[in-house]
């Protein structure tokens, strides 16, 4: 896990989980699981006030259950990384190219959420950055929370 300030300098690693009680600020959270992109282009998952924010994943696959099984396990790697649960997870927005296969997504979040599932929105998008991309996932989790 490590923790890094949002303005990109990675002199300090924090090795516990962020905490409430500490003084607001924002810290990027990465895990050696999910590669980080370019400089200068997004965070994949901040953290601030005890909330993580993960931008949209992908990931290759040949249809939609292995994209999102493998988005899924993104997800949860980051959510780790900044000291949560998938449990902590409270909302996913699901943007896909073809409605018609949304069970597939379902079948893959089913494998990853158990109790309260987080709230969810899903939407149909005409094209993602790669025709290939079927699928991209963002979340919001509240670190911490299901421990309370």
């Amino acid at each position: 896990m490590a923790l890094y300030p949002a303005s990109g300098e990675s002199g300090l690693t924090i090795s516990r989980p962020y905490l409430e009680t500490e003084p607001m600020s924002i810290l990027r959270a990465t895990s050696p699981n999910v590669p980080e992109p370019q400089p200068g282009t997004w965070s994949n998952c901040l953290v601030s006030g005890g909330f993580a924010y993960l931008a949209g994943m992908t990931a290759p696959g040949d249809d939609e259950y292995t994209q999102a099984k493998a988005i899924f396990t993104k997800i949860k790697h980051l959510v780790e990384a900044a000291g949560g649960s998938t449990a902590d997870i409270l909302k996913v927005t699901i943007f896909v190219t073809d409605i018609k296969n949304r069970e597939q997504v379902w079948k893959a979040r089913q494998e990853f959420f158990t109790g309260n599932f987080p709230a969810s929105t899903l939407v149909e998008v005409a094209a993602l950055a790669t025709p290939a991309l079927k699928v991209e996932i963002e979340a919001v989790a509240h670190i911490g929370a299901s421990r309370r």
